[in-house]
């Protein structure tokens, strides 16, 4: 029998830690600054990744299309200006720090008097105009 002990591996130093998650964390994301890269409205661009879930924000305007997410609900949070979200039901308006979550297969149709900036959250791959279609329908672009 061995008189050595065996003794466990030296931990790595507080500094060599700290590069590593510096190299490893990603930048926050400012959204200011992203919603200044571009001016055309209905055209969600994608800031940033959860799990499957895309976080998009877009500028719109006028009205868009009456369409229905059937498999996937809709998270709208308003940025800034005002956001009308048109149901079948009654409206939803919101300003500036307010959300609202359309449920799945529930028609909805997003108005916005003025120019409103806004951020999205939905399963990557989903088609803003829904099962409607039509001239507006535009996959989202990485910011």
């Amino acid at each position: 029998m061995s008189d050595q002990v065996s003794r466990p591996a030296v931990a790595p130093s507080i500094a060599s830690v700290e590069a590593s998650l510096s190299t490893s964390v990603a930048a926050s994301v400012n959204l200011a600054e992203k919603l200044a890269l571009f001016s055309d409205h209905w055209g969600p661009r994608k800031i940033a990744a959860l799990n499957d879930y895309e976080v998009k924000v877009v500028k719109v305007q006028g009205e868009f299309v009456w369409h229905t997410h059937e498999d996937t609900d809709e998270l709208f949070l308003v940025i800034s200006g005002r956001l009308t979200i048109q149901l079948r039901d009654g409206d939803v308006v919101l300003g500036p720090g307010e959300l609202f979550v359309v449920p799945r297969g529930v028609e909805h149709c997003p108005r916005a008097a003025e120019e409103t900036a806004i951020l999205l959250l939905e399963p990557a791959g989903v088609v803003n105009t829904g099962d409607a279609g039509g001239p507006l329908t535009r996959a989202a672009t990485a910011l």
